[in-house]
């Protein structure tokens, strides 16, 4: 894949526009009893984020707006976070993924061929495991390529749910798809 260079004050840069911008985040707090119950995210997902001008907040079509080269950070928490009185933790969930959708096909379905992000690993503490006193979050990061045309895109998020006291988990796609907004740098 070809790499997009900018000279910035005499040094070439790979990805202009990267370095320059805050991160976003984006956090989404779902009603795991409800949505194990309806195998279904629908009325169970609520998504904000510290974008200015997003629309949706305190929704499942959260609309985020972006910069290209803008780092984004998905985190998903259940509503019910705190440690219970007999020390175990609540069921959480997990983010396995995050599906950019083609929105020019006319399928809202169809998974884009377009890069839109590129993911970056888990860092710090949300990737520790969880212990006694410490609960923990998990989250996707990715940086919108700065390549990317301004507009929206919409995209799925691949949910894994734990279950109350089972080791099977359920895994959800979100129904009512959120989008992030590219605007140009």
């Amino acid at each position: 894949m070809p790499t997009t260079k900018a000279r910035s004050g005499g040094v070439e840069k790979q990805n202009p526009g990267q370095l320059n911008s805050v991160q976003l985040n984006i956090v989404t707090l779902v009603d795991m009893e409800k949505a194990v119950e309806n195998k279904s995210l629908a009325d169970a997902m609520y998504m904000v984020d510290n974008s200015i001008g997003g629309t949706g907040q305190g929704t499942s079509r959260l609309e985020t707006v972006c910069k290209q080269g803008q780092v984004l950070n998905w985190i998903i928490r259940p509503i019910d976070m705190e440690r219970r009185r007999d020390g175990t933790w609540p069921p959480m969930p997990k983010i396995n993924n995050i599906v950019f959708l083609d929105t020019e096909s006319g399928d809202e379905e169809d998974v884009s061929e377009k890069k839109i992000c590129i993911e970056l690993k888990i860092y710090g503490a949300p990737d520790r495991m969880r212990d006694a006193l410490t609960p923990v979050y998990y989250y996707w990061a990715g940086t919108v390529l700065s390549t990317a045309r301004p507009g929206v895109y919409r995209y799925r998020l691949v949910v894994e749910l734990e279950q109350e006291g089972k080791k099977e988990r359920i895994h959800l796609n979100t129904e009512n798809h959120p989008s992030i907004r590219v605007v140009s740098v």
